[in-house]
């Protein structure tokens, strides 16, 4: 099968350049073993149904006999036996060289099954579904380093060759890399509703043993579907959850579940950016509703791609989720980290990027042409807000947004006159 190469294969080569070991996170499906396995030289699988219960055995009596092999080692769902954490420090500190182990996880294990942080010793990479560029589907005609690392940088001119129907038609089948190998279009479709069936039937009881209701689930999920890309709270989506009476659920169970959801990296909220360039109390600070794939809200709003294309309005919210994840996949090894802004006098700023140098980006989605003036002004009222608080707090301002930018449902990349990047999302990259 062909390897599309990821945007995490540059940051996994050069953690294992410079740590024993790498963990390898993410939402189970979206890769995470198919890439560590370009690098590795030898590979355990845990849930290999021919070797677990030999596996577990052994991890429980001796552990360090699994982790015997070429290095790099590839240990595959390691948090079966999340005594191997400790088993991959202690070995990489008696070995004192780096690259000696791949760990890759579908799900965040908690802190107290394990002894040590492994601070120093292994590191973290977290990979997302893969994004338009990844999948071959954007041009790749604007690099967003390049926008931030070059004042002069032109992309006035670039394209992108997806219309807005194959956009809608990208974000229902989702960044899962097994989608690529099926021949038929319709069954691409299958393999997120699949993913979103084994999350509520399996997944999120086996998370950590407790047993959790299916339906329950599914129904807390088609809550945040149906509130994506939104401020909801969860007083909100718990009404939403229980107003069919199909289910009963009170907020410590809620909260129990959505802390699951997290933990398998299906809910990735992304929080609010709290510059003090205006009253606090005027400052939405509630978390932005996410999925880490638009697909598994597509999936649970039960809309195909042609009942879409006539509920833009809809699609907007499903679309801001693609920009998401796109995004924190272009900027992984940079640290880029994805917030939003909102206040009460309706000024915002659908996503704040920021990288781990200090510098950021203020930025928009909109997918019609017609939207992009709006999200303009927007963009360019925060910005002045920014520099009339400068002018006021000497002492201690503001850093100004290095980059503003709309990103598009359109197919063609220009600068405006204001000096704000308006970008295709099918045309953008790493």
């Amino acid at each position: 099968m062909v390897y599309y190469r990821r945007t995490a294969d540059g940051m996994l080569e050069e953690l294992l350049g410079a740590f024993g070991a790498v963990l390898i996170e993410g939402p189970k499906w979206c890769g995470k073993t198919t890439t560590a396995a370009q690098v590795a030289n030898s590979i355990i699988k845990m849930q290999n149904p021919d070797m677990r219960a030999e596996y577990l055995a052994t991890a429980r009596s001796k552990p360090s006999l699994l982790l015997q092999g070429e290095v790099p080692r590839l240990i595959d769902e390691w948090q079966d036996a999340p005594v191997l954490w400790d088993a991959v420090r202690t070995q990489v500190d008696d070995r004192g060289l780096p690259g000696q182990f791949i760990l890759t996880g579908s799900n965040a294990v908690e802190k107290s099954s394990i002894l040590h942080s492994g601070t120093g010793r292994i590191a973290k990479l977290r990979m997302l579904p893969m994004s338009l560029w990844e999948s071959k589907e954007s041009t790749g005609e604007v690099s967003i380093q390049e926008m931030f690392s070059d004042p002069s940088y032109n992309i006035d001119g670039k394209t992108s060759a997806m219309s807005v129907e194959s956009l809608i038609f990208a974000a229902s089948r989702g960044g899962w890399p097994a989608t690529l190998s099926i021949p038929s279009v319709k069954a691409q479709l299958l393999v997120a509703r699949s993913y979103v069936s084994s999350v509520c039937d399996e997944d999120i009881s086996r998370i950590d043993g407790t047993q959790r209701k299916s339906k329950a689930t599914e129904f807390l999920l088609r809550s945040y579907a149906r509130n994506i890309s939104t401020l909801a709270k969860k007083t909100t989506l718990l009404s939403d959850v229980t107003l069919s009476g199909e289910v009963s659920m009170v907020m410590d169970t809620f909260n129990d579940y959505e802390r699951a959801l997290e933990q398998l990296f299906v809910i990735q909220n992304i929080d609010a950016w709290n510059p003090a360039i205006r009253s606090k109390t005027a400052i939405r600070s509630s978390p932005k509703r996410c999925f880490c794939d638009p697909s598994i809200a597509v999936a649970l709003l039960g809309i195909s791609p042609e009942e879409m294309s006539v509920q833009l309005k809809t699609f907007g919210f499903i679309f801001e989720q693609m920009c998401i994840r796109d995004l924190r996949a272009y900027t992984m090894g940079t640290g880029g980290r994805v917030a939003y802004y909102i206040d009460r006098y309706g000024l915002e700023a659908d996503i704040v990027l920021h990288l781990e140098n200090g510098k950021y980006a203020l930025i928009e989605c909109k997918l019609g042409s017609m939207e992009v003036d709006e999200g303009a002004e927007h963009l360019l009222k925060l910005q002045q807000l920014i520099r009339e608080y400068n002018s006021r707090e000497g002492q201690a301002p503001l850093r100004e947004p290095d980059l503003l930018m709309i990103l598009t449902g359109g197919r063609m990349a220009y600068t405006r006159p204001d000096g704000i990047k308006v970008v295709p999302l099918g045309a953008l990259r790493d």
